[in-house]
């Protein structure tokens, strides 16, 4: 999965693809990938809840924020 959404967002940019669609679909795209990487590659899936809230609310609060700052500058 995380290939594929790799792949996705390389052949997006090598096409030449914009605008605020693109850019939430490439934010939604690098958000999955940190879910699974915060999941699987950390090993965060059976800690206690503290730690889950504190990963994906970092996780949240970045996303959340570079796309209020885009969609402000377009």
């Amino acid at each position: 999965a995380m290939m594929l959404l790799t792949l996705t967002t390389y052949a997006m940019a090598k096409l030449g693809y914009s605008g605020a669609v693109v850019m939430l679909f490439l934010l939604l795209s690098a958000a999955t990938k940190a879910t699974f990487i915060i999941r699987d590659y950390m090993g965060l899936r059976g800690v206690s809840l503290l730690w889950r809230v504190i990963m994906y609310g970092w996780l949240l609060v970045v996303t959340l924020a570079i796309a209020i700052a885009y969609l402000i500058s377009l």
